[in-house]
């Protein structure tokens, strides 16, 4: 998952991680036994889209590990998978992005979901991922519910950061809008020169940079 993923693999001690080892062991036993019991999920807090996106990331890891069986072991995981993922959400594990009422979110998303440039939602603060469209997950090689939590800058090659925060730091103290040219790196490495503009968006708790990036 690491070489599959990039900056977005899941951190060792993270919430996501808890849920991919408990999807693991649910699995397990049941394709060793034949029958499953109910997945253990007491305690866990992650992020629901993210989860999501990470387990089937789990899934077409494990299918390639399996090599030939590869096909016949996606066969088996498949049911597997939804039923975990109907019992994390009757248990409530997930855990939703506070903010907008999710009839305007999704009105908002929708749109944002069609535009072809890649779309970031970042925590100004931290430079975290709030949200992004699929044109972003493409761009970077994931699926766009994959990039919610990671630090933005771990797209960005290490020389460049420093001017990454220079532009978050000036759209938070000004309201006027601007543009930059820099480069971004997919999940494998790979370079992107990139042409981006960045907008300040004021909220109760915190503000996010909106920026939108176009291959240069």
């Amino acid at each position: 998952m690491a070489s599959r993923l990039g900056p977005a693999a899941p951190g060792p001690g993270s919430a996501e991680t808890e849920v991919l080892r408990r999807f693991r062991s649910f699995a397990a036993s049941a394709l060793r036994h034949g029958r499953t019991a109910e997945p253990a999920l007491e305690g866990l807090r992650a992020n629901e889209r993210r989860t999501a996106a990470l387990l089937d990331a789990w899934a077409d890891s494990a299918a390639e590990v399996a090599g030939e069986s590869g096909d016949r072991l996606a066969g088996e995981l498949a049911p597997l998978l939804a039923r975990f993922r109907t019992s994390l959400k009757q248990t409530g594990t997930g855990r939703r992005a506070k903010g907008a009422p999710r009839s305007k979110r999704r009105a908002v998303m929708a749109a944002i979901d069609r535009v072809c440039d890649a779309f970031f939602a970042l925590d100004a603060n931290d430079a975290n991922i709030v949200d992004a469209n699929p044109a972003a997950g493409a761009l970077l090689g994931l699926a766009r519910d994959a990039l919610l939590g990671v630090d933005a800058l771990s797209f960005v090659p290490e020389s460049e950061r420093g001017a990454w925060w220079t532009e978050l730091d000036a759209v938070v103290e000004g309201a006027e809008p601007r543009r930059f040219r820099s480069c971004l790196q997919d999940a494998s490495g790979t370079p992107i020169p990139v042409d981006c503009s960045i907008t300040r968006f004021a909220r109760r708790d915190r503000p996010l940079a909106l920026v939108v990036a176009r291959p240069a």
